[in-house]
C-alpha cells in the first residue's frame, strides 16, 4: 500500500476559517461534550448500581449510553482539539482508525437501537411472555449480536479506505476522516467504491431506521387494546426512543444514502449524529422516565453523603 500513496497526513479544512467562530465553536463543543460524558455517565452508574440493571430495557440503555460515549470520542476530542489549534492535521494510519472506529461504534449503537425497538415490542405486544423471551441469556445474545454487526459493517469500510491511492492534494473538506470526503481526494475513479460505499452504510441505514418505523407503528398501533394508564406509559417509552431516532437517523440517511459526493451541508448535519444526538440521549431518555430520574437521584446522594461524612 505504501507504494500507492505519497502522503502521510491529512490537514483537516474543520467548520469554519474564522478565527472569533472557531473560538465560539470550541466553547460551545466543549459544553456539548462535557455534558454528552457526564450525563452518559451518570447514567451507566445509575443502571449498574440499580436493580434496573436486571431489566432488559435499561440493561440495552447502559449498552447504549456505552456507545455514546465511545463513538462521540471518536471524533470529538480531536474536532475541539483543533479549533484552537493551527493547521488541523490527522496521520494516515489515525485516519484510517478513526473510519473504522466511527462505523464501528455507529453502527453498533444503530443495532442497539433496533434492540431496544425489540424489547419494547415485546413488552407492549406480548406482556405475559416478556420475562420468557427477553431473559438475560437472549439479552447478552442480542447485545452480543449488535457489536457483530457493527464489525461487519465496519470492516468492509476500513478495507475500501485502506485500498484508496492518495498521490496529490491532501486537504480533508470535514472535521473528521469519513469515507465520502477521503474519496473526494483519492487519485483514482471512485465511483464503484462510492456505490458500494452507498450500499453499505446507506442501506444500514435505510433499512434499519424501515425497521424501527415499522415496529413503533406496530407498537402504537397495538395500543388500543391497554388501558388509559397503560397506554400513557408506553407511549411515554416509545416516545423517547422515536425522538432519539428521528436525531440520528434523519441525518445519517441524508449523510450516506445518496450519490457518492460531498456538500457544504454534511459537516452540520454530522454534528447531529456525531454530537448533538448523543448529548440529548440522556436527556430524553430521563426526563419522563420516573424510574431512571428516581436511580439518578439515589446515585447523586449517595455520592454527596459519602463526601459530607468523615472517615
Amino acid at each position: 500500500m505504501e507504494k500507492q500513496r505519497n502522503i502521510s497526513e491529512f490537514i483537516l479544512l474543520g467548520l469554519s476559517y474564522d478565527q472569533n467562530m472557531q473560538i465560539f465553536c470550541f466553547v460551545l463543543f466543549l459544553f456539548c461534550y462535557a455534558a454528552l460524558l457526564a450525563g452518559n455517565l451518570l447514567i451507566l452508574v445509575s443502571i449498574r448500581c440499580s436493580p434496573l440493571f436486571h431489566q432488559p430495557m435499561y440493561y440495552f440503555l447502559s449498552h447504549l449510553s456505552s456507545m455514546d460515549i465511545c463513538y462521540t470520542s471518536t471524533v470529538t476530542p480531536k474536532f475541539i482539539g483543533d479549533l484552537l489549534g493551527g493547521t488541523k492535521t490527522i496521520s494516515y494510519d489515525n485516519c484510517m482508525l478513526q473510519v473504522f472506529a466511527m462505523h464501528f461504534f455507529g453502527s453498533t449503537e444503530v443495532f442497539i437501537l433496533t434492540v431496544m425497538a425489540l424489547d419494547r415490542y415485546v413488552a407492549i405486544c406480548k406482556p405475559l411472555h416478556y420475562v420468557i423471551i427477553m431473559d438475560r441469556r437472549r439479552c447478552h445474545l442480542l447485545v452480543l449480536a449488535a457489536w457483530a454487526g457493527g464489525a461487519l459493517h465496519s470492516f468492509p469500510q476500513l478495507l475500501m479506505a485502506i485500498q484508496l491511492p492518495f498521490c496529490g492534494p491532501n486537504e480533508i473538506d470535514h472535521y473528521f476522516c469519513d469515507i465520502f470526503p477521503l474519496l473526494k481526494v483519492a487519485c483514482t475513479d471512485t465511483y464503484i467504491t462510492g456505490v458500494l460505499v452507498v450500499a453499505n452504510s446507506g442501506m444500514v441505514a435505510l433499512v434499519t431506521f424501515v425497521v424501527l418505523f415499522v415496529s413503533y407503528v406496530i407498537i402504537l398501533f397495538s395500543l388500543r387494546h391497554h388501558s388509559a394508564e397503560g397506554r400513557r406509559k408506553a407511549l411515554s417509552t416509545c416516545g423517547s426512543h422515536i425522538t432519539v431516532v428521528i436525531l440520528f437517523f434523519g441525518p445519517s440517511i441524508f449523510a450516506y444514502l445518496r450519490p457518492p459526493t460531498t456538500f457544504p451541508e454534511d459537516k452540520i448535519f454530522a454534528l447531529f449524529y456525531t454530537i448533538v444526538a448523543p448529548m440529548f440521549n440522556p436527556l430524553i431518555y430521563t426526563l419522563r422516565n420516573t424510574e431512571m430520574k428516581s436511580s439518578m437521584r439515589k446515585v447523586l446522594c449517595q455520592t454527596l453523603f459519602s463526601k459530607e461524612v468523615p472517615n
